[in-house]
């Protein structure tokens, strides 16, 4: 059997597939990488692999090239690898990342009679595959909302669990600052007076039986242990609100975070 191939052609849609999966395993992996440099370590790719198509070795050796040697090229020029685990992890998610938008394009390949759907229905492959990634991100977040915290108060250093709450976006109407929500038996635990604590003042909020007044005050500071973007936190002076009624009934937290701490 004899086939016509068109190396124009190969070579822009290998570059353009390429240049989705690098961008899409830079995504993943926040490598950081710039766009440029993908672009450009995916032609290099795309023209390894014509270099190897258009040569005369043995299939053996050319499929040893393809998917070992000018993956790996792409990878370590396009990405910035710092260790043997990083590549092997992109290295896997090359070919994962490979099947779902290969996947994703054999469902539209009897409607692609041109080559500019194909172009189409690559980059829409991609915008599907980010989108997913970043729907699987937020529930992964959402089941590990529940972090360690150590608060510095005029009693020492007290120890609790508390919830990252996206929805809590309670602030102080004076200063702007985020308020944290303190469980109220645990009060005592902090402070033998909160009236005596530096800031404190009463300030309006809106719950589900209407509009409550809330006390609030400062501690010296407070330590949020968590493993996004590599470890500790530390918010000097943070404002804590002390809740009228107990936030979790089986006691999974004595705080709620307001995520404007970290801003």
């Amino acid at each position: 059997m004899y086939y016509e191939l068109y190396i124009d052609i190969f070579f822009l849609e290998n570059l353009m597939m390429d240049s989705l999966l690098l961008l899409a395993l830079d995504h993943i992996l926040k490598c950081g990488g710039t766009r440029g440099r993908i672009f450009l370590c995916a032609a290099l790719g795309s023209l390894l692999t014509c270099a190897v198509v258009a040569s005369q070795l043995p299939g053996t050796a050319k499929i040893f090239l393809f998917h070992f040697c000018i993956n790996s090229v792409m990878l370590l020029t396009a990405l910035k690898i710092r260790s043997i685990s990083q590549f092997v992890k992109a290295f896997i998610l090359l070919y994962a990342v490979s099947a779902c938008i290969g996947g994703i394009m054999q469902i539209f390949r009897p409607y692609m009679r041109a080559v500019s759907l194909f172009y189409c229905t690559a980059f829409g492959a991609y915008l599907l595959l980010m989108r997913m990634w970043k729907l699987l991100s937020h529930v992964a977040e959402s089941q590990s909302t529940i972090l360690e915290v150590t608060l510095y108060t005029s009693k020492g250093e007290k120890k609790a669990r508390a919830l990252w709450d996206t929805g809590n976006s309670l602030r102080d109407f004076v200063t702007d600052d985020p308020v944290n929500i303190l469980d109220p038996g645990m009060l005592r635990e902090i402070t033998d007076l909160p009236e005596t604590e530096k800031g404190f003042h009463l300030i309006p909020y809106r719950c589900v039986g209407g509009e409550k007044i809330m006390k609030v005050f400062r501690i010296e500071k407070m330590c949020v242990h968590t493993d996004k973007d590599g470890g500790d936190r530390w918010i000097q002076q943070p404002l804590l609100g002390v809740g009228e009624e107990r936030l979790s009934q089986n006691k999974e937290y004595e705080i709620i975070l307001n995520p404007g701490i970290l801003s």
